[in-house]
């Protein structure tokens, strides 16, 4: 007698779950969760009940794409992470969802109402320190996290020393005979608490401290990581009383952006004011900008790389990596006269 042939029900009545419920999950549908799905398709396995092959499903309770949250996207740094992030990714048959927003209501919206339940088998935050509460919550969701830009104890994560590269930056400016010394920070409102500006800016303190240099609070502007703001910057920097010989600037575009203003003021660079940036970004080169450069593209690659490892291996162990960081002297530094 011919064995008769398992059906929907007979999976369903062996998993102890609804028709609808095996349905959705042999169809890698979501809304189905992780536990429901294995002991469905063990049901399935045990009766010999064919499992469709879906196009976009490699495995079945995989979506096949992994979540990049990022505040910006146009701004350099963030693209450059994501360029990174993107080619690793695909060189590994994944797709790349991205999650941007630059208002808080976004990011509450993000981690508070798990909008990335079932969307995603992976994820990478660039450059967002989260709260407890939004780390438990990404925790919650029961897949690989990476972090780029940041270290967390509890998931893997690529980043650079901000406070030696800062100190290597300004030690530089020390080294040529510089006591007067001026930085151009982030944004003294920082709705994100990005940890980056506070890094470098306690690197360059430290120098100035270690040097027996004087720190005047009068000598830090807030150029708000844009050309722009350091332009602006620079203009409330020179209306001031004791003007700086040389300026450390957290980002490459701020420097750019400060010595367009400088020059506007009718001073050189460096002959009057010395500049030193950071970043490594492919405009340094053409404005001759000094720059502490950090393999920003390779971090990226390396977050996506650390999750498809822990998709293929979920039990392999999480990586957290320090990359270096290299001091490019060009003709924007000079030795005191």
């Amino acid at each position: 007698m011919e064995k008769v042939k398992a059906g929907i029900k007979d999976v369903a009545d062996l998993a102890g779950v609804s028709i609808a419920t095996v349905s959705r999950a042999l169809r890698g549908m979501q809304h189905v969760s992780a536990p429901t799905r294995k002991r469905i398709l063990e049901a399935a396995e045990r009766l010999d009940y064919p499992i469709p092959l879906s196009p976009n499903k490699r495995i079945y309770g995989r979506t096949n794409s992994v979540g990049v949250v990022a505040p910006y996207v146009s701004r350099w740094y963030f693209a450059q992470v994501i360029n990174g992030v993107e080619g690793a990714l695909r060189e590994s048959g994944l797709d790349l969802l991205l999650y941007n927003f630059s208002q808080m209501k976004g990011r509450e919206r993000l981690f508070q109402h798990q909008l990335l339940k079932g969307r995603v088998d992976a994820l990478i935050v660039i450059s967002l320190p989260p709260t407890e509460e939004e780390f438990e919550s990404m925790l919650s969701l029961g897949i690989p996290i990476a972090l780029v830009g940041m270290h967390h104890d509890n998931c893997s994560s690529v980043a650079i020393d901000d406070v030696a590269a800062a100190r290597t930056a300004t030690r530089h400016l020390v080294n040529q005979g510089h006591k007067e010394l001026a930085i151009i920070s982030g944004s003294p409102k920082d709705p994100f608490n990005f940890s980056v500006p506070q890094d470098r800016r306690k690197g360059f303190i430290d120098v100035l401290a270690e040097s027996s240099l004087a720190w005047d609070p009068s000598r830090e502007v807030f150029g708000e990581f844009t050309m722009q703001g350091a332009e602006r910057a620079i203009d409330e920097l020179l209306a001031r009383p004791n003007r700086p010989t040389a300026i450390f600037a957290q980002s490459d575009e701020m420097a750019i952006g400060a010595m367009r203003a400088i020059r506007r003021h009718g001073l050189r660079v460096p002959e009057d004011i010395s500049i030193v940036g950071f970043d490594g970004h492919e405009m340094a080169e053409f404005f001759d900008l000094t720059t502490v450069e950090q393999p920003v593209t390779r971090m990226g690659e390396m977050a996506a790389w650390s999750i498809t490892e822990k998709l293929k291996n979920p039990s392999s162990e999480f990586h957290s990596l320090t990359l270096p960081t290299t001091l490019v002297v060009r003709n924007s530094t000079a030795r005191l006269a």
